[in-house]
Order: C-alpha cells, then structure tokens, then sequence
C-alpha cells in the first residue's frame, strides 16, 4: 500500500493510527536532524573509526588569496641603494612599504617581508660559517627559532649559501596575533662585500615563485 510505503504522510482512508503516524514522523526528524548536524560540521573535521567526538579544526578566513600568499599578478621592480654600499641592484615587489635602518632596507606588505642588509666581510660565508655564527645569532634573536637548515645553491649572481628556518612574528598591535613564519636568508658575497636577502611570510603559503624572482633578480654592479 502507498500509506505503508510513505508512513509519515498518511492517505485518506487508510486507517493508519495515529501512533503509527506519530512513530514514522519522529523517524524522518531525527534523519533530518542527522543530515543537517553533518552538513554544518566543519570541513576540517574527521571522525576515525570508534571515534565519540569530532576532531576540530579552526578554518581560515576566506579570502581571494590564502593567507601570505603573493598575488601572481604582483609586479617586481628594480630596487638600487643610494646610501652605504650601493654595489648591487634586487627587484622587490612594487607598492610594499619601505623602511630604512643605517645599513638595513626592509620591504613589507601585509604578512611578509624582504629585508636586504649590507656589510664589509673580510671571507666569502660558507656552509659552515653560517652555521656556526648566524644560526646561534638568529637563535637568540628569533622567537622561537626552529628548523635551521643551511647548504649552498646556486642563483642567476653565482653560487650563494641560503639558510632556511622558522620563527614567530612580532605580535600584531592591533589584533595581537603571532604568525608562524618561514624564512629564506641567501648570503651573496663580492670582493669584500656581503650582501645578506632575507625573505619572509607565513609557513605554506605559496610563494616559491615570488622567492624565486626576487632571489634570481640579485646582481652586482
């Protein structure tokens, strides 16, 4: 019968009781209450098997572009120093707010950063050099330093030893977060002059290609 196939929608003249009705209306609120629990969990969170309660997770914001990411329309341009040494020449993204402190130029924009500083070296930094004096430095100036990892590669100006880690941003006056950030430090060395590029923003976001440019852009002059 069609009132047996479809027990909470009743048809006239069936006969169906009432608790019969009732019975198969509470059925189909507790699947409806099912269905809708489910479709407004969170997409970060799983239940494994023999699991009592969801795992969450806190979502990120939505936006055009994930959090630290550079747009990939973002234009690069020349940037050539007027003051200190002024032997070389690095493309930095185009519009971020520029600060200078004696013989550090540091670009920022939102949640990541160029910083170029210059020195007088008497050797060219080495793969050991570097772990021996600027990873125990960065140790103890970076907030919570972790991850070092130095070795030698090789950009457009020649060979250059690139250190890698992570550490704590500066926490924001405003909101008061702290962002978890990667950084790149390339260590590019000519007749007497170290210029150290430093380039940072948020672990994962996805700017090996904005890196890339700005790292290869590197020239002596």
């Amino acid at each position: 019968m069609a009132a047996e196939q479809n027990p909470a929608v009743p048809q006239e003249g069936s006969g169906m009781s009432y608790k019969r009705i009732s019975a198969g209306l509470v059925a189909v609120t507790v699947v409806a209450a099912v269905i809708a629990g489910c479709s407004g969990s969170s997409s970060g969170a799983h239940s494994g098997p023999g699991s009592t309660a969801p795992v969450r997770a806190n979502p990120a914001p939505t936006e055009s572009n994930p959090p630290g990411d550079i747009p990939d329309n973002q234009v690069f341009v020349a940037y050539r120093p007027t003051g200190g040494f002024t032997g070389f020449t690095v493309k930095v993204p185009e519009g971020w707010a520029r600060t200078d402190k004696g013989a550090t130029t540091v670009f920022t924009d939102k949640l990541n950063s160029v910083t170029i500083a210059t020195a007088g070296a008497s050797t060219a930094p080495t793969v050991t050099s570097v772990k021996d004096t600027v990873v125990p430095h960065l140790r103890g100036a970076v907030p919570k330093f972790a991850s070092p990892k130095v070795s030698q590669v090789t950009r457009k100006a020649g060979p250059v030893v690139l250190l890698t880690y992570q550490g704590d941003s500066a926490k924001d006056p405003v909101t008061g977060k702290v962002v978890r950030d990667a950084f790149e430090r390339y260590a590019f060395y000519r007749q007497g002059h170290e210029v150290d590029l430093t380039l940072s923003g948020p672990v994962n976001a996805d700017n090996v290609d904005p890196w890339r440019i700005v790292s290869d852009s590197f020239a002596w002059r």
